[in-house]
């Protein structure tokens, strides 16, 4: 794991996510936390590596998700050398 906001406040953060029990907890929690535009950047950053992960090339992604390279790149980047955070959950939803 990284250490590069790792703290007592982020620790709450994430035990507040993992508290979550549905969908709609979920949509009223990052509702309330963060600004549209930040939610829209992770919804896209996530479907993003959704779509990398399936072998589609940037120009599909760009196309369908209206990222740019810059963003694929970054996710495409912490998709192959990250801490694995985007491929423990794609391979826990493959599971579903």
């Amino acid at each position: 794991m990284s250490s590069k906001f790792k703290s007592p406040q982020a620790d709450q953060l994430f035990d507040a996510i993992l508290s979550l029990q549905s969908i709609d907890e979920c949509y009223d929690f990052f509702e309330d936390l963060c600004t549209v535009a930040e939610l829209r950047a992770m919804i896209q950053r996530f479907e993003i590596a959704l779509m990398l992960d399936k072998g589609k090339i940037y120009t599909e992604i760009t196309k369908k998700t209206g990222a740019s390279a810059a963003t694929i790149s970054r996710v495409h980047k912490s998709l192959n050398y990250g801490e694995n955070g985007y491929k423990r959950v794609i391979e826990r939803l493959k599971g579903k």
